[in-house]
Formats: C-alpha cells, structure tokens, sequence
C-alpha cells in the first residue's frame, strides 16, 4: 500500500465561534474538534501528520505538540487561505514519498471509512482525489465543475462563480489526496487573482487539469463533512453525533427507553445487555458491564460499571469509580476514586471519596468519607460485610474492619477493628419543661413588641 500522510489545517481564526476558547478545542461527544480528526486520519494508516496552526493560538499549538510533537506543527503566518497553510506544511513533511491526504480540523464528523474512497481513486489512477457532497442549501460552497466522464474539470468558489456554476448542486467538501510531490508542485504555482486575493487549495485541480492529470471525486453524506464554525454548528454536530450513537448502541442490544435524551462520549463503551434509562449523561471514559442498569438523571465520568450493578437514580460517577458485580449506588449517592466491591450497597445520600468499599458492605444515608484537609486527599477503607451506620463521618485516613458497625451519628477518626462495634456520641442530656418555657417566653417577647407599637 502507498505510504500516507496527513495535513490537517487548523489554523482558521475561528471568530464565528464567538468564544475564547480556539474553534477547534470545541468538542463533540467529549472530544476536542482536533482531537477527533486526529484520531480519523490515525485511523486511515497515516504515518505522517502535520497540523497546521496559526500564530493567534499558542493552546492549539500546545496541543499539537502534546499529542504528536513539536514535529507535528506547522505554522502558517500571516493567514493567506488555505493553499498558503498546506504550503506551510511542505517543510514538516519533507523525505516523506506517498499520499497526502489533507483535511480540516473543523469537521468532527469525518470518519476514516470517509477518506478511504479518496485513497482508492488515488489508487485508480487519480492524481487528485477529492471529496464532494451536495447539501440542501449550496449557499456559499465551492461548486465542483464535472465533464462528460464525470471527471473534475475546476472548483469555483462561490463568490467568483457564474451564474450557471452556481446552479451546479455538487459542492467541494474541502478534503482531498495527492502524490506529496505533484501537490507542493502545483501549490507553488497558485496565485492570488480572486475576491478576496488569497490563495486557494482549490485552485489545484484546474492546475492539475491543465497539466492533463485526471482529478476524481467522491460525494460523501452532508452529516460527514459537517463543518462547525458556529455555536449553532457545534450542536448540530452533536446533535449527529449522539444520533449515531445511540443506534450504535440500540443495534449492539443495549435497552433504552428514552434513547433520546441519553448523552454519550467518544469513548463511551456499554456491553449488550444493559439498561440505560432517561436523561443519562456518559463524560468520557466510562466503560458498562452486561446486565448493569443505569437509572435516570444519573451522570458518569471516568468509571467503571460492573455486570449487574445498579446506578442510581440521581447518582454521580466521578473519575476513579469502580462500581462491582452486584453493587447498588443509589440516589444522590456520589463516588469519587472508590472501588467498591462485590454486593456493596450504598443506597442514598452518601459521598464516598477515595478509598475503598468491600463486597458486602453497607453505606447508610447521610455517610461521607471525609477526605480533604484543605491540602492533601486520604483515604477511607470500609472492610467486607462492614455496617456504616447512617450519618457517620469517617475522617480519613481511616479503616472500618471487616463485619464492624458503626453507631448512627459517629464521627469516626480511628480504625475500627474486624467485628467491632464503634460509637462516638457524647451523651443526651434532658431539661423537662425547657421547650415550654422557651415558647412561653418568645410569645411574651412578641407581645410586648406590638404592644409598644
């Protein structure tokens, strides 16, 4: 097979996006817009990438370089349209003999099964292989210019079309694969004679046309190739996303009753076999047992849901749970860096944070594992067959041994051995006739108030 590489244009101002954050650090489904695409073009077999940056944003350079390296980066300076920021790239992927498949970092949509017909027209015989679709509304994208043989003769812009080429229905998605060395070839002959005098990736294809190279396109779905350089954008992405999503998962035998109003990540993995119920959002790095149920308005994130375990409702999953077999995290019950084990229960209105649970055990309402001192975090372990009882604190770092009790109300701040029974309550003390003489008195205050009046 040819080898590949990749050129990635992340670059753009991204001022539509109207937020301070780069447009390409959005994310959809739990996913920077860049990070999606590299992860799409790493999944086509692309040895080589290059992303191409601009100097008005050092957070999408850092990024870069943290997932790829400083290699990765290109920068172009000042901004001149998009066959200046491929041309920005030549550098990075000099001795590098193959294709060169270049996208955007904008279209989080883009699947590698996407870009693979580009790759097989390359391997067909087309210098230039690009990608295509035809929206509902062409508005402002370039039209593709088609002969007799269906063979691509120009891209026009829309600003520079006629009106004839405005009526053309097939427009330019903006993805395309060339030979490395035709590509930089043809890009170094572009020029800047348009509306808005800079210089098109575009222009490429009559070049090639011109040279007697043969330019093909393939029409992908509108959904794939969905740009995002708006709010507005971003959440339709989303909105596709989560779509695809949820049918994934339906066809896999994952039951939802509301499939709808399920919000899942890139990442997100749910075995056949389990429930999901409404309104439950998965943040990125959760993985679902079979047969577990996940009960509504709960929210995961960074956990791990054994088989036959029951979340929720209204229970978080914070990053570092790890929820066994069996194991019930009931409503407005929140887990943080806790495993908890085989047959655990912790039914209602606890906050477990870092440390463990044992099978078997039982967490009564009210319990918190008190693990903060304002600088360091501690852990609390509560031993197999352990009985919290309801509204302790347990100041970690602390140990509860296997089968002890807690008494209702404690505040626990040493180990409890294996089968004991740990109180901590000062004693109840009583003043008979106190409630009544406190009534009568806060009445006569009342009065004389008025009275005054």
């Amino acid at each position: 097979m040819t080898a590949r590489a990749a050129v990635i244009l992340a670059a753009g101002q991204g001022t539509r996006m109207k937020s301070a954050t780069p447009k390409v650090l959005h994310k959809v489904g739990g996913r920077t817009l860049l990070d999606r695409m590299i992860d799409t073009v790493q999944a086509t077999g692309c040895e080589r990438i290059v992303v191409v940056v601009g100097t008005h944003s050092p957070e999408v350079r850092a990024r870069v370089a943290e997932r790829l390296g400083e290699a990765a980066v290109a920068v172009q300076d000042p901004p001149l349209g998009t066959g200046h920021a491929v041309l920005a790239a030549k550098g990075a992927l000099a001795g590098f003999e193959g294709d060169v498949v270049i996208t955007y970092a904008d279209a989080p949509l883009l699947a590698p099964e996407d870009l693979e017909p580009l790759f097989a027209l390359r391997a067909e015989g087309a210098d230039i292989a690009l990608m295509a679709f035809e929206p509902d509304e062409p508005l402002l994208y370039g039209r593709v210019i088609r002969g007799a043989q269906d063979e691509v003769l120009r891209i026009v812009e829309a600003r520079d079309a006629s009106p004839q080429e405005t009526a053309v229905r097939c427009c330019n998605a903006g993805m395309m694969v060339a030979e490395r060395g035709k590509l930089f070839g043809w890009l170094a002959r572009v020029g800047d004679d348009n509306a808005k005098r800079e210089y098109y990736l575009t222009d490429i294809v009559g070049l090639a046309v011109a040279d007697g190279g043969r330019v093909r396109a393939h029409v992908a779905p509108e959904a794939s190739v969905m740009g995002c350089d708006t709010p507005m954008q971003l959440a339709q992405a989303e909105a596709v996303f989560q779509q695809r999503r949820r049918a994934r998962f339906l066809a896999d035998g994952v039951a939802m009753q509301a499939p709808d109003t399920v919000h899942f990540s890139f990442d997100t993995e749910v075995a056949p076999g389990a429930a999901i119920e409404p309104f439950v959002v998965f943040a990125p790095g959760v993985r679902v047992e079979t047969g577990a149920v996940i009960r509504a308005f709960s929210h995961l994130e960074g956990a791990v849901v054994r088989s036959g375990a029951l979340i929720g409702p209204y229970a978080r999953l914070r990053p570092g749970a790890e929820i066994g077999e069996e194991a019930h995290i009931g409503n407005f019950v929140e887990v943080k860096k806790v495993a908890v084990g085989k047959g655990a229960k912790a039914n209602h209105l606890a906050y477990l944070g870092d440390g463990s649970v044992g099978a078997g055990a039982n967490i009564g309402a009210g319990t918190i594992f008190c693990n903060y001192d304002g600088f360091d975090k501690w852990e609390t372990h509560v031993g197999e067959g352990a009985f919290v009882g309801s509204n302790t604190a347990l100041v970690a770092p602390v140990s509860v041994g296997a089968g002890a009790y807690t008494g209702s109300g404690s505040v626990i701040t040493q180990d409890v051995a294996a089968d004991a029974l740990a109180l901590e309550r000062g004693p109840q003390a009583e003043k008979p006739g106190w409630a009544a003489r406190f009534r009568q008195r806060k009445l006569a205050e009342r009065a004389n108030k008025k009275s005054a009046k």
